[in-house]
Order: structure tokens, then C-alpha cells, then sequence
């Protein structure tokens, strides 16, 4: 039994929440009387109803998400209806604009908009102790990041041993991108770079070995970001045990020396960049605040591509204001030019108080009016194309993304990278009518029709398909060809190359 219970819907396990911890180890003397409860997106809103009265609380807080607010809406209103005495406090980018607008917002008892670190413990205090307040909804205090708790002592075992551990060097961006909720922030605040590392260390002490850093900015502060960088190097370097996964969010067009020699240093397997490019188009940059250069992005991204081991994962935006198809197509080519990792198409969001929503009647911006409050159509890009680029954006990742086809994706893409991979998601679509659950071995034979219909030889097709489906790992059957043979030689092959150097020619015959 526990006065106050944190919860939230997270996406998947993997997914631990940060702000939750945040929340609990800034409570004080509360923090003892309190426990974080975290779900998956589709468990039963009776069970998740039942696991948060088990506790008996008086106060439940809700971290409330752009994918979490369907179903956290259902939650809270089943809690309200079994347990109208307990307190419901809800905080999160989700209901920190708009407050008036949403139904979960009108179920609560409390609403904290904005940081949360402080102002929810302050709320907690007076709703156990007296006397309530009166008004529903308390804009966050922010306080200096100094004065902060950090939470990375909240990471349970289990956590660090089969979850993500997210952390973060700074908070805010002083960019103002509109269509990003960062672009309310006049500036990022670092924390204190000293005790930040020193947390680092626990957690790894602890065998924490996967870092997600949520930074908008992280090669802001070059200073800062190589001692960050250094103290994962030390650990790498001195080879103390398993190697760590390090994520960071990149600005494409700053990258000094001093930065670029820090990560040529790390070993393939060990560093992953998030880069936002989200344009080429600089009309587009213009319109909605983005400052990029674009020449010093490319080359940043050509640089790390060809002389790190970095995994690049580059950000393309579809559907923004004043972007049509053949702009989108343009900007696509010249990023798949450049061979990152992975290129994830992203479909325009209306996030709540984000200020892209000030070119809604100018560009005619028609948004999804439910979450995640996609964009629909523009005055650019009708609802049949956007479709088309929303199937588009699913079977990239499904394709070129998932690394599965490093053979045959070059056969496919040709000259022609966006027009070729938009005719195979349409010629898929209308054989499938889905963009999920496509059994494997079917995409892969798709893939080959689609190929041989658009003149690649087929020993070609069949040879790079064949091999890409062994590489995989999967071990089913392919209706263009024969697999177990095949399957038989590769395995062959890869005993001859593991024996010793005096049996392999016997294992050849």
C-alpha cells in the first residue's frame, strides 16, 4: 500500500519511462510513500484499473503521451467510476496545451502542464496533507537543473538488464523548428556536467550497457559533448567487460574536428546517431523556422557514413507546409545519396502548441483530428497522395530499413530512388490491401514480381532475393525458387570458413 502510484502506457517493455522516474526521485519525504507502475500500449483497461487500486492509493499520476492518450483516456475514466476518491493528476507534452480541449483533462482531478519535476510534489503534499487546491490546472515550475534530483538511481535491476536506460546531458533546444513542441524553448540548460557523468558511472557499475540520451542538442556544447563521449571511450578502451549502445540526437550541420576525431575512435556496434534533416527544401526551412545548412549537413552525413562506424538513423519529414510531392521526392533522393543506416519517413504531426499549426489556413493543412493527429492533406499534397506516402513510409521501414534486402534494394531503387520504392508500395498495396502483417516469405516474393516486372533480370532478382532471405536467418519457403539447396551451400560455406585451415579442403568435397 502506497499513497502515491506513477503511471503511464509505454509503447513497448523496452521503453522505461523517464519522466516518471523523475517525478519519484523529486518527491522528498514522499518518495518513500510512492511507487512507479508501467504498461504496455493494449493491456485490458479493467486489469490496468485493478493492478492501480491493488496498491490503494490516494493519488494517481498519470505521464500522458501523443500515443498513450487514447487509451490512458479510457483508464482514467474506468478509475474514476470504480474509485471517485482517488486523485487523479495527469502531466506530460499531451495535456500540457489545449487543457480545455480534451476529455481525459475533464476526467482528472489535476492537470500539471509543462516540467513536472517539482510542481507535482508540491501538488502531491497539498492533496495529502491540506488543503486541496482549487484550481485544476498548475503550470510547471523550472526550476535551475541544478536544484534537480536526478533519476537514474530509480532504474531498477531489471531495468538495466533488459531495458533501455534513458538519460539526459541538457534539457530545451534553442532551435524553433515549429513542428516540434522544442520550439516553445527559448534555449537548452544543461546539467551539472560533473555529477551527470558521476550517474553515468553508477549505472554502468550496475551493468547498465544501453544509453538512449533524449537530448533535442547533444553536439551543442562540444566540450561537453566529448567529456560525455570520453567517459563511454574509457570504458570501451579499457575493455571492461560487454561494450556499451550509445544513442544521441545529432544537428546534422555541426560537427567541429575536435568532435569528429572523438567518434571515429568508437567500434562499430557502439554509436548511433539520430539525424534530423526533415528538408532539403530551403522555402520549406524558411516557412517553419528551421536554420540548416544544408551543404555542411550533407557533407557532416557523407563524413560519418564513409569514415565512422556510427549507425546513422536521418529524419525526413512528409506533408510539410509548402512541400509538394515532387519537393519530398527530391530531398529523399539526395538522402538516400548520401547511404545512411536508415532514413525514417516521418508523416507531419500537429503536436499540441506546437507552432506549425499557425500555416493550418495559409497552406490549407488538413490534420488527423484524433491522435496521432497526422496530417491528412495540404494545399500541395491531396488525402489519395498522402495515403500513398503514409504506405510509403510503412514499407520502407518494412524493407530498406529493417536491413533484411541489402542485396536486392539497389535493384529496386535504381536511378530513381523515391519514384521506384513508391511504385513498388503501390504495386504492394493493391496485391496485399495492408501494410502489416505481411508474411515474410509473401513480401519477398512481391518483391520479385515487382522487380521482374520492372526489367531486372531475373538470375539477378532471384540470386539477390535468395540470398538476402538466407542471410536473414529465415528458413521457409520461397515460390521463385528453390531455398534448400541453397540453405545446404551457405552452410557448407560456413563451416569450411570456421574449420581449421587443414580440414577445409576436405569439407569442400
Amino acid at each position: 500500500m502506497v499513497s502515491i502510484v506513477l503511471a503511464t502506457l509505454n509503447a513497448r517493455y523496452a521503453h522505461a519511462s523517464l519522466g516518471l522516474r523523475y517525478l519519484r526521485a523529486n518527491l522528498g519525504s514522499l518518495r518513500a510513500d510512492s511507487t512507479i507502475v508501467e504498461f504496455i500500449l493494449g493491456a485490458r483497461t479493467e486489469e490496468v484499473v485493478e493492478k492501480l487500486l491493488a496498491f490503494s492509493p490516494r493519488i494517481v499520476g498519470f505521464g500522458v503521451y501523443i500515443w498513450n492518450v487514447e487509451e490512458t483516456t479510457k483508464i482514467v475514466a474506468a478509475l474514476k467510476a470504480v474509485a471517485p476518491e482517488v486523485v487523479v493528476v495527469l502531466g506530460g507534452p499531451e495535456v500540457s496545451h489545449e487543457v480545455d480541449a480534451q476529455q481525459v483533462c475533464r476526467l482528472a482531478d489535476y492537470v500539471v502542464t509543462g516540467w513536472g519535476d517539482v510542481t507535482f510534489a508540491a501538488l502531491a503534499r497539498q492533496i495529502l496533507d491540506g488543503p486541496r487546491p482549487l484550481m485544476k490546472v498548475h503550470a510547471g515550475a523550472q526550476p535551475p537543473l541544478a536544484e534537480v534530483v536526478l533519476p537514474y538511481g530509480e532504474y531498477t535491476d531489471e531495468d538495466i538488464g533488459r531495458r533501455h536506460v534513458y538519460v539526459e546531458a541538457s534539457r530545451g533546444c534553442p532551435f524553433r523548428c515549429e513542428f516540434c513542441l522544442s520550439a516553445l524553448d527559448k534555449t537548452a540548460w544543461p546539467f551539472p556536467l560533473d555529477e551527470f557523468i558521476a550517474q553515468l558511472g553508477r549505472l554502468y557499475q550496475r551493468g547498465a550497457r544501453h544509453f538512449k540520451f533524449v537530448d533535442r542538442t547533444f553536439n551543442l556544447k562540444v566540450d561537453a559533448s566529448l567529456a560525455i563521449l570520453g567517459f563511454f571511450l574509457e570504458w570501451i578502451e579499457a575493455d571492461r567487460g560487454d561494450p556499451p549502445f550509445v544513442h544521441f540526437e545529432l544537428i546534422p550541420d555541426h560537427l567541429p574536428e575536435r568532435l569528429k576525431q572523438a567518434i571515429a575512435r568508437f567500434p562499430a556496434g557502439t554509436l548511433q546517431f539520430e539525424i534530423g534533416i526533415q528538408t532539403f527544401d530551403e522555402p520549406v526551412q524558411t516557412l517553419i523556422s528551421r536554420r540548416q545548412d544544408n551543404a555542411a549537413a550533407q557533407a557532416n552525413i557523407r563524413w560519418l557514413r564513409e569514415r565512422t562506424h556510427a549507425h546513422l538513423h536521418v529524419d525526413l519529414i512528409a506533408g510539410l507546409p509548402g512541400e509538394d510531392l515532387a519537393g519530398f521526392a527530391r530531398g529523399f533522393d539526395r538522402l538516400v545519396g548520401l547511404r545512411p543506416h536508415e532514413i525514417q519517413v516521418g508523416i507531419l504531426k500537429r503536436l499540441r502548441g506546437a507552432p506549425i499549426a499557425r500555416h493550418t489556413e495559409a497552406f490549407d493543412l488538413r490534420f488527423n483530428p484524433q491522435p496521432p493527429y497526422n496530417i491528412l492533406a495540404t494545399d500541395r499534397i491531396d488525402f489519395p497522395t498522402m495515403q500513398r506516402l503514409a504506405r510509403f513510409a510503412r514499407y520502407w521501414d518494412m524493407v530498406a530499413n529493417s536491413g533484411r534486402f541489402a542485396r536486392a534494394l539497389p535493384l529496386l531503387l535504381g536511378d530513381a530512388p523515391f519514384a521506384s520504392f513508391l511504385a513498388f508500395a503501390d504495386a504492394l498495396y493493391a496485391a496485399t490491401g495492408r501494410t502489416h502483417a505481411i508474411a515474410n516469405e509473401r513480401l519477398y516474393e512481391h518483391l520479385h514480381a515487382h522487380l521482374l516486372a520492372h526489367g531486372v533480370e531475373p538470375a539477378a532478382a532471384t540470386e539477390a532475393l535468395a540470398a538476402d532471405y538466407l542471410a536473414s536467418g529465415a528458413r521457409g519457403k520461397l515460390g521463385f525458387v528453390d531455398i534448400e539447396p541453397l540453405a545446404r551451400a551457405m552452410r557448407r560455406e560456413e563451416a569450411v570458413a570456421a574449420a581449421p585451415q587443414r580440414q577445409q579442403r576436405h569439407l569442400r568435397t
